[in-house]
């Protein structure tokens, strides 16, 4: 680390949907001169480095350290709850030891810790230290605008006191906002009680922490939600935080990506491509993953699908249709991991068949690609109503009466959005909005500078 410039510590979430925007922050900091300590969990840690290799994505300014999460070597951590509980317990102690080292060197100071926003104990620990304190929320301003409105839901009869929907009815935080069609897409519901007391309890402690924060950041931008930034005064805009806005390269993936993919785009026509991906949690029971593959088949066009190791339960090379692969080969390309922008800016892709996380749906629109909604869980739903509602750049799919949504609903939703120019159009229109927040003069440029120039004082 550079003497005499600005130090700045951020510690992300350990999952790499919080992970990606974080760093993405880092290398903003990194690029504006500060020297940045990336604070991972050490399974985190790992698996950004090893997506690294032979990569430099991520620049000498920013040092990349890591701290135990308090779960075992081996243990699940994806959509494992008792990480909200172990975290808090185990990391809160190690950070305040790296803080504490790093200004025990000689010339060397942490001028702002910079905490991930559902890591609000991180800002409890800089606080006690009478460190300057920023909370960046990596998913949308809608959904902290929900965390910050659980008494408001609780005292209009929506919920109980443990979060608990009462009764089946659409939800509309205010006019204008994009509603949530069943109480069951509170991000924190569940049908796993126990689970739903944990997620419940920790959103909203987190919400209390959050609110003492010196500045409430956010990775979106005043044109895509400008009611929810009027429900949450203090949150301001700084996104759409993407690679190409300082023209380097994404990072912070957990898995190594394929390169190659856009050699295969390369040989395709303009806007024609299926673009298949859906972050790095979403998990398909077996009978819902062949459905969408004969969804894809059906529709005859070409498809990028990013298809994860663990995206089933099972081994997924057995999970495809008999003879799928073989007949789809011509016009397909399945991967395990994707550099997402890059895809989403190549001018052969056509749609965008997402979960629709955050990270997702801003690179989505970033580029002016339209959607095709399948949210799995949490936030998600949120975003997708975002997506089909209020900005009208993609289209939901409808489940059949057992649940499932069938190989002749994806052929026929591609079709509509496909056929509909309307939709690329208002992409386009989205697209502008989302990039000039970031431009020399747009509101996310200057929100962003006053805060560096924050950080520095």
């Amino acid at each position: 680390m550079s003497i005499g410039t600005p130090h700045v510590l951020v510690m992300p979430c350990p999952t790499q949907g919080h992970v990606i925007p974080l760093l993405e922050l880092s290398q903003c900091l990194a690029k504006h001169g500060f020297s940045v300590t990336f604070v991972n969990s050490e399974y985190s840690h790992h698996r950004v480095l090893k997506a690294l290799e032979g990569k430099d994505y991520v620049g000498e300014q920013i040092q990349m350290v890591s701290i135990p999460d308090g779960l075992k070597p081996g243990e699940d951590r994806n959509g494992n709850v008792r990480i909200l509980e172990t975290i808090p317990q185990v990391m809160s102690g190690k950070l305040e030891e790296i803080i504490e080292e790093i200004n025990g060197r000689e010339g060397e100071k942490i001028a702002c810790v910079i905490a991930d926003g559902i890591m609000g104990w991180a800002i409890e620990v800089a606080k006690r230290l009478k460190i300057k304190h920023a909370s960046l929320w990596t998913s949308s301003a809608a959904s902290l605008a929900l965390s910050f409105s659980i008494q408001k839901l609780i005292d209009e009869g929506i919920i109980d006191s443990q979060g608990t929907p009462i009764k089946e009815q659409k939800i509309e935080l205010a006019p204008n906002m994009p509603p949530m069609y069943s109480p069951t897409d509170l991000f924190w519901a569940s049908t796993d009680l126990t689970t739903q007391k944990i997620i419940f309890d920790f959103t909203v402690n987190n919400a209390k922490a959050m609110k003492m924060a010196d500045w409430l950041i956010c990775n979106s931008t005043y044109d895509l939600e400008r009611v929810a930034f009027t429900m949450v005064p203090k949150l301001l805009p700084i996104g759409p935080l993407l690679a190409s806005n300082r023209l380097g390269n994404s990072a912070g993936y957990f898995w190594s990506e394929d390169s190659n993919c856009l050699k295969w785009l390369d040989q395709q026509q303009p806007n024609s491509v299926i673009y298949v991906a859906f972050g790095s949690s979403t998990v398909f029971d077996k009978t819902q993953f062949q459905e969408l593959a004969l969804g894809l088949e059906l529709c005859n066009r070409p498809f990028l699908w990013v298809v994860r190791s663990d995206i089933l339960n099972n081994d997924v090379n057995d999970a495809y249709p008999e003879g799928f692969q073989d007949r789809v080969a011509t016009r397909s390309r399945m991967i395990s991991w994707a550099p997402q922008q890059k895809v989403l800016s190549h001018p052969s892709v056509a749609c965008f068949l997402s979960h629709c996380g955050w990270n997702s749906t801003m690179e989505g629109v970033s580029n002016g690609v339209p959607f095709l909604c399948l949210p799995y869980y949490a936030e998600q739903f949120l975003d997708a109503s975002y997506i089909c509602d209020d900005w009208k750049v993609g289209m939901k799919f409808n489940k059949s009466e057992s649940g499932l949504i069938t190989r002749e609903e994806i052929k026929n939703k591609v079709n509509q959005i496909l056929g509909d120019e309307s939709f690329k159009a208002r992409a386009l229109e989205l697209k502008e909005k989302a990039l000039s927040s970031v431009r020399e003069g747009g509101s996310s440029y200057k929100t962003f500078q006053d805060f560096l120039e924050w950080i520095k004082a």
